[in-house]
């Protein structure tokens, strides 16, 4: 189990600095709308997840909207619903306190580092665990460091520190193409994204599209059932992320 941590651990650690930036980003955010080092710290700790972090940030204003941001968080987290399903093979046998305690620590970037490993050979929950704590403290120093710094840099998008999460994202992508068999959910996903973005309020877009995309492999199994549907354990050949755990 040790190991396993560790490995995932290092493992998550390229991605570690724009983990940083982005979280600087929003410690910026929050000192400037007055929340405190530690209730920024205790948000890092009980939420862990930065893009509703930021959303609750944005709606920091007394008197504090609770329900508006429970709501707002609730909509933006349910693609953890899809996260966890992905991982349902890792799971498989543990038990429900077990499964709590890791999925408290699943990030986008340490769930996406955990499926592209899971490609290449067999991963434990432990791997997945040691890439969240790994990235959860990554996070609380870049939130706290821009915190700290908050007074200073009135503007951080002038130095491109809000890019961060694209940039990271963008290579996670990259590092998950498999190739041909990709096309239709990604297409699929991105269509039904945008198209919601337009037309619905908040962040709709994000489960819209995830369960779009996510469709696609389905439909295909019911049209051509003598295709096999997509695995976790399915090999990639395109799998940069991966590459960094060797």
């Amino acid at each position: 189990m040790i190991e396993e941590m560790r490995k995932g651990a290092v493992a998550n650690l390229p991605v570690g600095a724009s983990v940083a930036a982005y979280g600087s980003v929003l410690g910026m955010l929050a000192a400037q709308k007055g929340l405190s080092w530690l209730e920024l710290l205790a948000m890092n700790l009980s939420i862990f997840a930065g893009s509703a972090q930021f959303v609750m940030v944005d709606m920091w204003v007394p008197p504090l909207p609770i329900a508006e941001m429970i709501l707002a968080v609730l909509i933006i987290n349910m693609r953890y619903l899809l996260i966890g399903a992905s991982l349902e093979p890792l799971f498989r046998g543990k038990s429900f306190f077990h499964k709590a305690g890791v999925m408290h620590l699943v990030a986008d970037e340490n769930w996406a580092v955990t499926m592209a490993a899971h490609r290449h050979g067999h991963v434990t929950t432990g791997f997945l665990l040691g890439g969240g704590i790994c990235l959860c403290v990554i996070w609380s120093a870049g939130t706290l460091l821009g915190h700290r710094l908050g007074a200073l840099i009135a503007h951080p998008e002038r130095f491109a520190l809000d890019f961060a999460f694209v940039a990271v994202f963008t290579a996670l992508t990259v590092g998950m193409w498999r190739g041909r068999r990709d096309v239709a959910p990604w297409i699929t996903a991105a269509i039904f994204a945008v198209t919601a973005e337009r037309w619905l309020p908040g962040k709709w877009y994000i489960v819209i599209g995830g369960i779009g995309g996510a469709l696609v492999p389905v439909f295909q199994q019911w049209l051509l059932p003598g295709k096999a549907p997509f695995a976790l354990s399915d090999p990639s050949r395109a799998d940069l992320v991966a590459k960094e755990i060797e």
